[in-house]
């Protein structure tokens, strides 16, 4: 199929950060064809008016825990640890793959209308997420977040609960919808874990071509707690068994150093920052700016729905905007356009995706802002406004893979009221009775 958006301001996202005034955008199938500003030649089976508004790249969601929305608000007020063990985590050990499909689509929706397009999600029940996600038609790197809390010496992976699952997960997903669904291999944490599981998730991941995801330096506690055991920061402890020698995301990345800046930006580590998760758990800031000079890959993330209580990536952007200027009483330690690449390339490189740019060859990932609302008017910055006053609730249409997903309000591969029933008639009865 091939479509045509019109009508339409384009964010490039290149590296001129070109805004294209009347930019034609051609799609076939999945693909950006062309982009420009005058009309191509037709026909077309189908066209988009963009009614003025502006087109950007789709944002991408670079660390998620999508059923989480079941525990939206649930367990407020606590640090990271007694948060997870007080909380969360009996609530988890109820969940079955139901009530999981049901917070995915659940998720899902929220951010579908938000105008993400792609994420990194890591949870339990994983291949339920897999159908879930499959279906909407986001593009998803899915992994299981590993855990051993046995003896190292006991490690073996016929044994290994989340080993079997990391196999199964790849063997019925990786690659699906021509690469739609891709499998991260995954580490739920150093804290969570030990060497033997870190050194079979690196060589699984190894040889199969995966990515990896893990939670790193989160907490101060977490951080000094591997100093302890390791003489090592996480990012280092982990370093000696191979597990940064494959493409890597870090969630969180708090309360990393110096010496883990360069391991990373040498390694081609991404950080995931989740700043709205981090000030609600208290965890901290991350120096995203240093991690920036230092060459660090930066993308942006919501975390759990139950540590930031949304998934709306543009408020993710405007918290990432403003806490580091004003942490470091200097308006100029970030920019706006450096919170959109984030937002966009930047998490599709951290995702290993060909897509967050609109430009001929990329994944026809792309997104409607209405600049006609009045929070958006009047626009003498379109990135600024972007970062600073839109919402996701600014956004009119969101396309993923080529195929327009929502619209105007309406979910085109989703139904939200049996989504619904299913929260409220199971998954939540079945949490809290």
């Amino acid at each position: 199929m091939k479509t045509l958006l019109h009508n339409c301001r384009a964010l490039l996202m290149d590296e001129a950060e070109t805004l294209l005034n009347n930019a034609f955008v051609v799609v076939e199938d999945e693909t950006i064809l062309s982009v420009g500003t005058q009309r191509p030649e037709g026909p077309f089976d189908r066209e988009i008016d963009g009614r003025g508004n502006l087109l950007m790249p789709g944002l991408v969601n670079a660390h998620t825990h999508i059923p989480m929305t079941l525990l939206r608000g649930y367990g407020g007020g606590c640090d990271l640890q007694t948060w997870l063990n007080q909380w969360i985590f009996p609530a988890e050990a109820k969940l079955d793959d139901r009530a999981v499909a049901a917070g995915t689509g659940l998720g899902l929706a929220e951010m579908i209308a938000n105008g993400t397009t792609a994420i990194a999600d890591m949870y339990m029940h994983t291949p339920a997420i897999a159908k879930a996600v499959f279906d909407a038609g986001l593009s998803a790197n899915l992994s299981v977040g590993g855990v051993y809390f046995g003896a190292p010496e006991d490690f073996s992976p016929e044994t290994c609960g989340d080993c079997s699952n990391q196999i199964r997960l790849t063997e019925e997903w990786h690659g699906a919808g021509n690469g739609q669904i891709l499998v991260d291999a995954s580490i739920h944490g150093e804290y969570t874990s030990n060497a033997p599981l870190w050194q079979w998730m690196a060589d699984y991941a190894r040889d199969k071509g995966l990515g990896l995801h893990i939670h790193v330096s989160e907490t101060q506690a977490e951080h000094q707690a591997s100093l302890d055991r390791h003489g090592a920061t996480p990012i280092r402890a982990l370093d000696c068994f191979g597990v940064w020698d494959i493409r890597a995301i870090a969630a969180h990345c708090v309360w990393t150093t110096p010496e883990d800046w360069a391991i990373m930006a040498e390694k081609g580590i991404a950080c995931a920052h989740n700043p709205v998760s981090n000030l609600k758990l208290g965890s901290g800031v991350a120096p995203i700016p240093d991690m920036l000079r230092a060459g660090v890959t930066v993308a942006l993330g919501t975390d759990g729905v139950a540590s930031n209580n949304a998934t709306d990536l543009f408020g993710e952007m405007k918290f990432a905007a403003t806490i580091h200027p004003g942490v470091r009483r200097d308006p100029l330690a970030i920019r706006p356009m450096d919170v959109l690449r984030m937002a966009t390339c930047d998490g599709a490189k951290a995702l290993g995706r060909k897509a967050g740019r609109i430009q001929p060859g990329y994944i026809a990932d792309l997104i409607l802002v209405d600049f006609h609302r009045p929070n958006l008017t009047p626009c003498h910055s379109a990135a600024d406004n972007l970062v600073y006053s839109a919402t996701g609730r600014d956004v009119v249409m969101t396309m993923a893979r080529g195929k327009v997903l929502y619209k105007d309000g309406i979910f085109f591969t989703l139904d939200l009221e049996r989504i619904r029933r299913e929260v409220e008639t199971y998954a939540l009865p079945l949490i809290f009775g």
